[in-house]
């Protein structure tokens, strides 16, 4: 395997066997030329390069980071691989790259980005969250960048859309997404964040678990009291107008009608969230 270019000093690009190859390790692009014979013991990744626009994207991404971000972001990878039991396309190393990348940057910059999403990723992928918290923890040791605590669950959404294909299952992907979906309008109706270490923001979540499972399976729960929806629409103006939204969300992204039975638990669980908030 031949060096035909030098994108850091651990990332080179190489061929063997009119096979392209971008190759990954510790020092394997130090000191070296075009033309030299990769040092395998210093081989850490290997991948296929595809095409000339993954090409352009490994440059790119590889040029701007420094050794040492190199390494703990081939630290990060190989922590992850154990936990999850797979490998990954190498359009994720770029983008996983690029964004742990940005992120230091933006923190040395005194610069924070808040993830909406933080809570329902450490609910639901706690494996790929402590993959984000182990992440943030290397950067910190290694790099001495404290990186916020959201950051976490960014890096963990980018292992669960890697997994899409390989470890993650359709049905899972969708229960979630409902639960995010009606998290959403929850907190864009009353425009602030919930309070997501509550009881009450607990037991909502369990609720939209539930629910989510009946949506999926095409099971309608509740007996359609009409007495108690009126009595919630009039005690609960605001939460059932929120209520609405969600019944509108449901029905036009997963052609499901919501019982009368079901608004009327999902206004109440709302307005204790409200209630929090207030």
């Amino acid at each position: 395997m031949q060096i035909e270019k030098i994108l850091n000093n651990n990332v080179v690009q190489a061929i063997d066997n009119d096979v392209e190859y971008i190759v990954m390790g510790k020092g394997l692009g130090f000191q070296k030329k075009v033309g030299e014979t990769v040092d395998k013991e210093k081989i850490e990744k290997t991948f296929v390069l595809e095409n000339p626009e993954t090409e352009a994207e490994w440059t790119r991404v590889y040029v701007d980071l420094s050794d040492d971000e190199m390494q703990v972001f081939l630290n990060i990878i190989t922590f992850a691989e154990a936990v999850l039991q797979t490998k990954f396309e190498p359009s994720f190393f770029i983008a996983l790259a690029d964004h742990l990348h940005y992120a230091i940057e933006r923190s040395r910059e005194g610069i924070s980005l808040q993830n909406p999403l933080a809570w329902e990723i450490r609910k639901f992928y706690p494996r790929e969250y402590e993959i984000g918290k182990q992440a943030l923890r290397l950067i910190a040791n290694d790099l001495e960048v404290e990186l916020a605590d959201d950051e976490s669950a960014s890096v963990a959404l980018h292992f669960v859309n890697a997994q899409k294909d390989t470890g993650l299952h359709e049905k899972d992907r969708q229960l979630t997404q409902i639960v995010v979906g009606i998290s959403e309008i929850v907190r864009l109706h009353f425009g602030c964040d919930l309070e997501e270490e509550s009881f009450s923001y607990n037991r909502f979540i369990t609720h939209l678990q539930y629910l989510a499972q009946r949506i999926v399976s095409g099971v309608s729960g509740g007996k359609n009291d009409a007495f108690l929806y009126e009595q919630v629409k009039v005690n609960y103006p605001e939460s059932f107008i929120c209520t609405q939204k969600i019944v509108t969300y449901i029905k036009s992204s997963y052609a499901f009608e919501l019982s009368l039975d079901e608004q009327v638990y999902l206004t109440i669980h709302i307005q204790r969230l409200r209630d929090n908030i207030d």
